[in-house]
């Protein structure tokens, strides 16, 4: 039995952001110079990543319980 259901819309949001913090670690190290304006279309195109995913992620979810249902799976 599983503890929680899996959310892949949180793993996208969740990956968007650990890739910006590695960025900005990597720029505050010294290793390579990001520009401050990086932040936002690697943001909103994360978040927008993990929109599209929990949204199929859920109608997934809702169309496999549906079929559990009528007894079809």
């Amino acid at each position: 039995m599983l503890r929680h259901e899996f959310q892949p819309g949180r793993l996208v949001a969740g990956g968007a952001a650990a890739a910006t913090g590695v960025l900005y670690a990597g720029d505050a190290g010294g290793s390579w110079e990001v520009p401050w304006f990086v932040v936002l279309p690697l943001m909103v195109g994360g978040l927008c990543l993990a929109a599209v995913a929990g949204m199929l992620g859920r109608g997934i979810r809702r169309r496999g319980a549906a079929r559990q249902h009528r007894g079809e799976g």
